[in-house]
């Protein structure tokens, strides 16, 4: 199949200091942040805060990519788990990117936009008060693959070189928090029919390597989109090539099991408990203090 052109015109990024933030933490937070202009949109960053705070805090971060198969979705898809976080003492960050169904764009336009979302979190880690070493990435199915993408993507034609503030910042994560994520995009793998020839850089599946960062991956065995063996042998060759790799699998499962459902949040939960233990062994977290028993009185004497 042909090569997929990368459309990678970006206006310049609006500078931090330019953009009006409501005084939540610290009035010097933005809460939202406008960190690409391209040609189809603006591309905005939502932060959320732990309690207290501020620039100089050091606080390590995650980014959250939303889901929808590069076709459609939201920034809210990962709004339960990012204020989930800020409630434990990490910046939670979720990105909009372009869509298919929005933008009439590609999967390879998102991938510059994920690019470009985790540039202007390292670029501005200083003024956010987020700790340089502990910036991670996260996302669900399409923004599962987005997250670890900026691990495994090293063709040159598909990281951006626009807008010129960001061209040369680093955009790898310092861990990854994966949802039921896409990882093969080879010819029996997810969405090929879009990806074409270009799978070999783009599919992750195909470009694993010694330097990613630890990793947890929570995967239905029941999901018909990403095969649990696909899931086990990603995990086996990152095992093998020393990267610390965890992946569990939940019983009676689909796809999407994990987001937050209003009849029944049970996996929701279940899976932000997984999160959690991942990143207190990470040194990001604290473990939980665990509840005050109740006061026990002795009983009278007869």
């Amino acid at each position: 199949m042909p090569r997929t052109p990368l459309a990678v015109a970006l206006a310049l990024l609006l500078p931090l200091s330019s953009l009006a933030a409501s005084p939540v933490t610290d009035p010097q937070l933005p809460t939202t942040v406008v960190y690409s202009k391209t040609p189809q949109a603006e591309l905005s960053l939502y932060f959320f805060y732990p309690q207290g705070h501020s620039p100089d805090a050091q606080s390590p971060a995650v980014l959250f990519f939303f889901g929808g198969g590069w076709f459609n979705g939201t920034p809210n898809h990962f709004r339960p788990q990012a204020q989930h976080l800020a409630k434990r003492g990490i910046v939670a960050v979720t990105a909009d990117y372009r869509t298919k169904r929005q933008h009439d764009t590609s999967p390879f336009d998102c991938l510059v936009d994920a690019i470009n979302a985790m540039r202007y979190l390292r670029q501005h880690a200083d003024a956010l008060g987020l700790d340089p070493k502990r910036i991670g990435a996260g996302g669900g199915s399409a923004g599962g693959h987005l997250a670890i993408a900026l691990s495994t993507t090293t063709a040159p034609d598909l990281i951006p070189n626009q807008p010129e503030a960001l061209a040369n910042t680093p955009f790898h994560p310092d861990a990854l928090l994966l949802f039921n994520p896409v990882y093969d995009n080879g010819p029996t793998g997810y969405a090929h029919n879009r990806i074409g020839d270009r799978y070999t850089d783009f599919s992750p599946a195909h470009n694993l390597h010694a330097n990613m960062p630890p990793t947890l991956v929570l995967l239905g065995d029941q999901d018909n989109l990403i095969p649990v063996a696909t899931a086990e042998r990603v995990r086996d060759r990152m095992t093998e090539l020393g990267v610390r790799s965890e992946l569990i699998i939940y019983p009676n499962q689909p796809h999407g099991f994990f987001n937050r459902r209003a009849d029944d949040d049970t996996m929701y939960q279940t899976t932000l408990q997984a999160m959690d233990t991942f990143l207190v062994s990470l040194n990001w977290l604290t473990p939980p203090t665990p509840p005050t028993p109740p006061a026990t009185h002795p009983s009278p004497n007869p």
